[in-house]
């Protein structure tokens, strides 16, 4: 009897330790499937800024700190943003930043500073920096050939490749896609900038975001924009996808 009531003890723990191990693979499973925390606090505080909506950018500042961000991860975000807005956005962005922080350390909170960018030793011009950059993004080689507005316009991507994806994306505060969360952020504000955003949402794909991550990413821009400028997120997306599954 007591031999029986052992196997059917070592059977019941053996079981239980199965339904464990497949449950915490599951969950493991479905955390690299959602955003995280701080992915999802970007995301209205590059919203909002882009949008001129301080009294919401407050609120977003600190639920971001709150979240974990750092300070420089969020003045990071901000200084980011301008390439797509606008400096003017961006000016009022770390205004409304300097009130939260100040609001908090009189309240007794204390906030992580966090790294600082490391300074860039690559002797290689900004050009070819920004262009290999670019090239990790999209993954893929870029030929030289220029062609739409780079062809009729050659200078603006000069300054594309030497200042957006050299001077901003090179600096390792942010991530890739720490920085495309920011970049999809924006363009999800300001419409009719579709086919830009077809491109950072394909790229987002490509550095390590899911379908599911930005069908997430694309909740928090009906919460925070509206239904109508999360729609027209959602068809581009869809678009990208069908673009991806023909290839």
């Amino acid at each position: 009897m007591a031999k029986k009531l052992a196997v059917r003890i070592i059977i019941g723990l053996t079981f239980m330790s199965c339904i464990y191990g497949s449950l915490h693979a599951q969950r493991k499973e479905e955390s690299k499937m959602a955003l995280t925390i701080k992915q999802q606090s970007i995301v209205p505080i590059a919203v909002y800024t882009a949008v001129g909506n301080l009294q919401k950018l407050k609120t977003a500042l600190s639920e971001g700190l709150d979240a974990g961000l750092t300070i420089t991860e969020i003045k990071e975000v901000i200084v980011h943003l301008y390439a797509y807005c606008g400096f003017p956005r961006s000016f009022r962005g770390l205004q409304t930043f300097m009130d939260v922080l100040d609001e908090r350390k009189a309240n007794g909170i204390k906030n992580e500073t966090g790294i600082d960018a490391t300074p860039i030793n690559d002797k290689r011009s900004k050009y070819e920096r920004g262009k290999e950059n670019l090239e990790k993004l999209v993954g893929m080689p870029l030929n030289d050939q220029q062609i739409g507005y780079a062809a009729f316009a050659p200078i603006i991507e000069i300054f594309l490749k030497e200042h957006l994806f050299a001077d901003i994306f090179e600096r390792d505060v942010l991530t890739f896609a720490e920085r495309e969360l920011v970049t999809i952020s924006v363009l999800s504000c300001i419409g009719g900038v579709e086919p830009m955003l077809h491109s950072h949402l394909a790229i987002c794909l490509n550095v390590g975001f899911t379908t599911q991550q930005l069908s997430e990413f694309i909740s928090i821009i009906k919460s925070t924009l509206g239904i109508k400028e999360a729609e027209n997120v959602q068809t581009v997306l869809d678009g990208v996808i069908a673009n991806m599954q023909s290839q």
